[in-house]
């Protein structure tokens, strides 16, 4: 079958599901991505992701998306977190406000589901590619097949979901995303290492080197 393909990251669960607590943060999207569908011909990657809120995590997103933004193939799409109020639900002794304050991300998984039936209607790609354990994008995913059966769309689910009850590493991850993708895969960070962008990136802002932080 024809194999363009289009690739759609959701950078949160991709981040915390299969990058986090490796030393192979400074990966590089688009050689991953071909490394991997070497059958296809990848022709847009979108990696979806939010400005984290910590000043030395900032910037340092902030030198990888630079560095990112080199690659020919790799768009980055760029949401927000909104402060939200949670009570817990949970009956205890402790003592003191039960109401807590934290962030959630929003706008990343609208904005994944948009794009994908946007490039499905304009018929950029004869694939999918879909990185997310997030139930969110089911509609989406559905929507896509239904409306264009003869695309295919692929799901890959990081190894550790963070979506995903118990953070398993199981296939059971992620269960209903993958029951509604053509395909499903579960992403293991083996090829990383290989893909990894230069120690010294050179970006219009000037020249970016791997955080010190990501070097072990």
């Amino acid at each position: 079958m024809p194999n363009r393909s289009v690739v759609y990251i959701d950078g949160f669960n991709f981040y915390y599901g299969a990058v986090k607590g490796t030393p192979w943060k400074w990966l590089d999207l688009q050689a991953y991505w071909e490394r991997i569908r070497q059958d296809d011909d990848i022709r847009q990657i979108y990696y979806f992701t939010s400005q984290v809120r910590e000043p030395s995590r900032l910037a340092r997103q902030r030198d990888y998306l630079a560095a990112l933004g080199t690659l020919a193939k790799v768009r980055v799409v760029e949401g927000r977190f909104r402060r939200v109020t949670l009570d817990c639900p949970i009956a205890c002794a402790a003592v003191g406000s039960r109401r807590f304050h934290t962030h959630e991300e929003k706008q990343t998984d609208v904005a994944i589901g948009v794009q994908m039936i946007d490039d499905a209607y304009r018929d950029v790609s004869d694939r999918l590619v879909v990185v997310s354990g997030d139930a969110d994008l089911v509609p989406a995913v559905k929507m896509v097949r239904t409306r264009f059966p003869e695309k295919q769309v692929l799901v890959y689910v990081p190894a550790n979901d963070p979506m995903a009850e118990g953070m398993s590493q199981e296939r059971g991850a992620a269960t209903e995303l993958r029951r509604a993708a053509t395909r499903d895969y579960t992403i293991q960070p083996g090829q990383f290492a290989a893909c990894q962008l230069p120690e010294t990136v050179r970006t219009p802002r000037g020249p970016i080197s791997r955080p010190a932080e990501w070097s072990n």
